[in-house]
């Protein structure tokens, strides 16, 4: 057993087997008298959902992962390169083709019984981005084994844009760090139409993320009121209870009262009992004697 080993196995797992697997292991490693290696699998951190649901897509569709990667390794190239043309082409099918993975990550989520939702699909997407801007994450993602979903905001190799799409709305999950940015070239008067033309595409996209986190603002404030809702009525289903608990504690006490004064009663009545039937047979006694 090496790290290697039991970092690929901890990352295949659903999140929620990850920590008793993770402290098995490193429980076998100590046993083993490997000390370093059992600190080094303590320190694997669980995967998010988001990031298991990538890792899951790399091990599930590693040849469309594959894809994707190159195109970044395409995109890398043509920013390098400086080729406005080639470089709109292959924004547009990375767009394309990072919805198209993010949707199946999603479809892989649910055959899991775990709903990734909108706000997951696009973190889902925002970390796809990263690894088509960034080799180290690109590595991880091809690898199966992030820990959280990451989202890029630097800039490519030659100083351009970054990858990851304008106008996405951020992660909650930590981003990836950015590289210094370098003075890009002046580009071509000539250049400014497709420059254009990118802008308002990226707009677009904008807007469209724009309208999907509205809808999940309205979405996450009706489950809050829904919910605020049902607390209120549970406080008052409590409330009620313990009123009828009170109550049932004085009918209770009622009865213990009641109890006792019967028994009393009872041992009276049981008392004179004995001496009505100690009378009885004294005047049976007296009568039997008489009649002799």
């Amino acid at each position: 057993m090496d790290l290697a080993e039991v970092t690929d196995e901890l990352y295949s797992l659903d999140p929620s087997e990850f920590v008793a697997v993770r402290t098995a292991r490193a429980k076998e490693a100590k046993a083993d008298g490997d000390k370093a290696l059992a600190a080094e699998i303590g320190k694997l951190r669980k995967p998010t959902v988001v990031a298991w649901a990538v890792n899951l897509l790399a091990r599930e569709q590693p040849d469309d992962v594959a894809g994707l990667l190159q195109l970044g390794e395409a995109l890398r190239d043509a920013q390098r390169h400086l080729s406005g043309s080639e470089l709109r082409k292959l924004t547009s099918q990375r767009q394309q083709v990072v919805r198209a993975i993010a949707r199946r990550a999603g479809e892989l989520a649910a055959e899991r019984d775990r709903d990734l939702g909108e706000g997951g699909l696009r973190e889902v997407g925002q970390t796809l981005h990263a690894a088509l801007a960034d080799p180290a994450i690109a590595d991880l993602v091809r690898a199966g084994t992030l820990e959280s979903a990451v989202s890029y905001s630097g800039f490519g190799p030659a100083g351009l844009s970054a990858v990851a799409d304008a106008g996405e709305e951020p992660s909650e999950q930590p981003t990836a760090a950015t590289t210094t940015p370098k003075r890009a070239p002046r580009r071509p008067k000539a250049d400014k139409a497709e420059q254009r033309d990118a802008a308002e595409r990226d707009l677009a996209e904008a807007r469209e993320a724009l309208a999907d986190a509205q809808k999940d603002l309205a979405s996450a404030r009706t489950a809050a009121d829904r919910a605020r809702d049902e607390v209120d009525d549970l406080d008052q289903h409590i409330s009620d209870l313990r009123d009828e608990l009170d109550r049932a504690e004085h009918q209770r006490q009622f009865a213990r009262n009641a109890e006792r004064a019967a028994n009393e009663t009872a041992h009276k009545s049981e008392r004179e009992l004995e001496r009505v039937t100690r009378w009885a047979e004294k005047a049976q006694d007296k009568v039997d004697d008489l009649s002799g």
